[in-house]
């Protein structure tokens, strides 16, 4: 039997996918491929797939021609192909005229939702959003209604684009279901409430944080989407250039003091502190966490999850932990004094502690800690250094083209910068010319220098002065070095970035 080691999408006819179960697919380890004249070509992994590929060719009416290949390389083909067939705008089409309050009350997690097809209406709509979300590589689904109108967008490499506008008559069954996902009180259209869902799209374990709030039109619900197989990185990986990975992992050596990551939500702070955790995890030491909420699982290391309801806070939790004779503590976030001030406390007393922080940058991070009501000199003595952070889109590097810097190009750039880079758009990126994203950073180690003027109360911009004249680089110089390098766009560097007091 002929053998074939890859399945390309060249491989594949669609259409004759569209006639094959998915669930048949999988049961029976075949990946249907092709007709060729009165031959139906499959990949099978053993017996039963040339079993099932017999059954199909007698259905067709042709002749059976199986190709051998590996159960693994046939099930990512499952997924990733079958994963193609349909999206949210293809069901949405398919609903009209059904019964569109039609809601089920019970959600089966263990089963794989591109095998949900023929379940009521609803249902099939939102898993069809769910997949296509996967497909696109978004963060977030946000479901919006308005006076007339409900919109479905994603979050993709940071942007939201529409994808679908449903009929306003589903959008309580379609909140519903998502409650019911998420093991919401589907009654309760009055307060925010605050989920989890896990299941698997297309082969892959997606975790899925649900929130859901009430607006002047209806319940607006946003969620939250987290790959468990993709959560861990290395620091080499997050953007960070060799400089700062290895000032950064000195400081992560050390036995005792504070690590700070601070940019505004959604700009990869908790991606950087996992990646930092990854690298010092080991079998000696004991490395404990309290977070809201936990996004990804790491093994070996204990991770407490917040719930203010129950009295289980950063700060409660923070001083459970030091019970627990941890040598590394990341706080998820500093939120208030209380938590600052357990912190710092813990750093003094022999431990290594990593939280986040929301400031724009990195000399901010001081002056926010001191207005919490932390005393300077105690900030002065634990902190060791602030790493601030954005994302930056990457081009695409399936378009990617050089040209000559535009005037606007050149404003930024130095003159020995001859040519830069964009994406001229494609398929790939879907036209953006941008395809996934990076940090950028601005890494703030704390000397005697800038001790001395943390205990002096001296501001933030004078911090940030000293500490460029001895070399850091802001966030935005970071971004135009990476433009340099062709990584990203200066224009995606200004999207993302303020201009420094400190800039000429």
């Amino acid at each position: 039997m002929e053998t074939i080691e890859v399945i390309r999408d060249e491989d594949i006819e669609h259409a004759l996918i569209k006639e094959i179960p998915l669930s048949y697919a999988k049961g029976n380890l075949i990946m249907p491929l092709r007709r060729e004249g009165d031959t139906l070509l499959a990949a099978v992994a053993d017996d039963k797939g040339i079993l099932a590929l017999r059954e199909l060719s007698r259905y067709f009416g042709l002749n059976a021609r199986p190709l051998n290949a590996s159960s693994g390389s046939i099930l990512d083909a499952i997924n990733r192909y079958y994963g193609q067939i349909g999206s949210a705008e293809d069901v949405m089409g398919n609903i009209t005229g059904e019964d569109l309050s039609s809601v089920a009350t019970e959600f089966e997690r263990p089963r794989d939702i591109l095998e949900l097809t023929e379940e009521a209406p609803i249902i099939r709509l939102l898993n069809a959003i769910l997949q296509q979300a996967v497909k696109e590589r978004a963060s977030d689904i946000h479901i919006e209604p308005y006076e007339k109108e409900l919109e479905v967008r994603l979050r993709v490499d940071g942007m939201l684009h529409r994808v679908l506008t449903p009929p306003k008559i589903i959008q309580d069954a379609l909140i519903s279901r998502v409650k019911i996902m998420a093991s919401l009180d589907i009654a309760e259209k009055r307060l925010p409430q605050d989920g989890r869902i896990r299941l698997l799209i297309g082969g892959r374990d997606i975790d899925i944080r649900v929130s859901v709030v009430p607006t002047a039109f209806g319940e607006r619900a946003v969620l939250r989407l987290l790959d468990r197989k993709q959560g861990l990185i290395g620091l080499w990986e997050v953007g960070l250039d060799k400089d700062d990975v290895s000032r950064l992992e000195e400081l992560l050596n050390k036995t005792n003091g504070i690590i700070l990551v601070t940019g505004p939500t959604g700009s990869g702070k908790t991606t950087t502190i996992y990646a930092a955790l990854n690298r010092i995890h080991t079998e000696e030491k004991n490395i404990i966490t309290v977070e809201d909420p936990v996004e990804y699982q790491l093994k070996g290391i204990g991770q407490i999850q917040v719930n203010p309801r129950i009295g289980l806070t950063f700060a409660s939790g923070l001083r459970s932990i030091l019970r627990q004779d941890p040598d590394v503590i990341m706080v998820g976030e500093i939120r208030d004094v209380e938590t600052a001030e357990i912190a710092i406390q813990a750093s003094l007393t022999g431990h290594l502690v990593l939280s986040t922080l929301h400031t724009n940058d990195a000399p901010s991070a001081l002056v926010r800690l001191i207005d919490m009501g932390v005393e300077p000199f105690l900030v002065a003595s634990s902190l060791m250094g602030v790493l601030a952070q954005r994302l930056v889109r990457v081009i695409c590097p399936h378009c990617k083209a050089s040209h000559s810097p535009t005037d606007l190009e050149k404003s930024y750039l130095p003159p020995s910068a001859p040519v830069v880079f964009r994406g001229a758009g494609c398929d790939r990126c879907k036209g953006s010319g941008y395809l996934g994203r990076t940090g950028i950073y601005e890494f703030l180690t704390i000397d005697d220098d800038i001790r001395g003027m943390i205990t002096g109360r001296i501001d933030s911009q004078s911090i940030k002065g000293s500490a460029i004249a001895k070399g850091m680089r802001t966030l935005r110089s970071d971004g135009f070095l990476k433009a340099m390098q062709g990584i990203t766009t200066i224009e995606e560097v200004l999207r993302v970035t303020q201009k420094d007091m400190t800039e000429v």
